[in-house]
């Protein structure tokens, strides 16, 4: 018997959607420049290109489990954590950084490979499962740096890995090349490759994906242990910039990073999202950020601002799912 095809899936997501995200961040790119004429100063410009790096890369990991239909919410602490095993490899161990900084992406991998395996194999939902992981991530953490953090005053290159200039561009750092690098990575994965066809597929219509002959749970496995990496990736990069690997420092990554792929058009009911509407949903993210900040806006009224920012992308996402499905 012949197994049915997959639906053509469009892997762009809503154009509509990053039309919107896009428009929405030249408007207060524009709003912040004339309340603060600083704001769209060079050297602001690059702050705020420096602080997206971080929640710019998990908000790329998230987009493919998100995009499955699942949801992961141990990526600020397993960020975390991987940054801590590299710290102790390097500053505790003396082992070179490169091994350091292996350590740390394989940690980061496992962390998704575990995360996959539970949510595929176990049959566990993907919010109890990587809640899971969340807190087993951030106790370990803690124990094993003891509550402190790691400092990597031992290898003064570690630093260079996010605040180094390879291309010899002052401001031009290298967690910017880094984060530029995983976004096109992310976008060739996603739209070029079988892996980002099987992840829409999977997304739209799971049953459909399993009947047509595609093992679902393997590239379920597959998807969460990308995300992992990415994790690791921004634990290298944060680590790097902070010359320091603060055991307490995940939770609340997890909640930017969902809100930034979001906004950018990946739907939270799956089958549906892109790389560039991730990292424009990255850089609203920390734009509004970054104005609050500049206009003094205290921080407890920043975090509103963005709940708000992140209920209104979803509720325009939901508008668009009710109007697609009566057509």
């Amino acid at each position: 018997m012949q197994m049915p095809r997959l639906v053509r899936i469009d892997k762009s997501g809503s154009t509509i959607q990053k039309l919107l995200a896009f428009g929405s961040l030249i408007i207060m790119i524009a709003f912040f420049s004339l309340m603060k004429p600083s704001f769209l100063t060079f050297d602001n410009i690059m702050s705020v290109i420096l602080a997206t790096c971080v929640n710019g890369v998990l908000a790329l990991g998230v987009t493919f489990v998100i995009i499955t239909g699942g949801i992961d919410l141990s990526v600020g602490t397993v960020m975390t954590f991987s940054s801590i095993m590299a710290g102790l490899a390097i500053s505790i161990f003396h082992l070179p950084i490169i091994i350091g900084v292996l350590i740390g992406l394989l940690t980061g991998s496992l962390c998704g490979f575990i995360n996959g395996f539970v949510v595929s194999k176990m049959k566990l939902p993907p919010f109890i499962a990587t809640l899971g992981m969340m807190m087993a991530t951030k106790g370990m953490s803690l124990v094993l740096s003891g509550a402190r953090p790691v400092y990597f005053s031992s290898a003064p290159l570690y630093r260079k890995i996010a605040l180094g200039s390879i291309l010899g561009i002052p401001k031009l750092y290298n967690a910017i090349l880094i984060y530029m690098f995983m976004a096109i990575v992310a976008d060739i994965i996603l739209s070029r490759t079988l892996l980002g066809r099987y992840t829409f597929g999977i997304g739209s219509n799971e049953e459909a994906a399993r009947l047509s002959g595609i093992s679902v749970d393997t590239w379920k496995i597959v998807i969460y242990t990308i995300c992992g990496l990415f994790c690791a990736v921004a634990g290298i990069i944060i680590s790097s910039r902070l010359d320091s690997a603060q055991p307490a420092l995940g939770p609340g990554y997890e909640l930017e990073a969902i809100a930034a792929a979001v906004i950018g058009g990946t739907s939270l009911s799956g089958g549906e999202g892109s790389i560039l509407g991730t990292v424009i949903g990255a850089f609203i993210m920390s734009v509004l950020t970054n104005g609050l900040r500049i206009m003094s806006v205290p921080q407890e009224w920043q975090s509103v601002a963005i709940g708000v920012v992140l209920v209104f992308a979803v509720y325009l996402d939901i508008i668009r799912k009710n109007r697609d499905f009566s057509r």
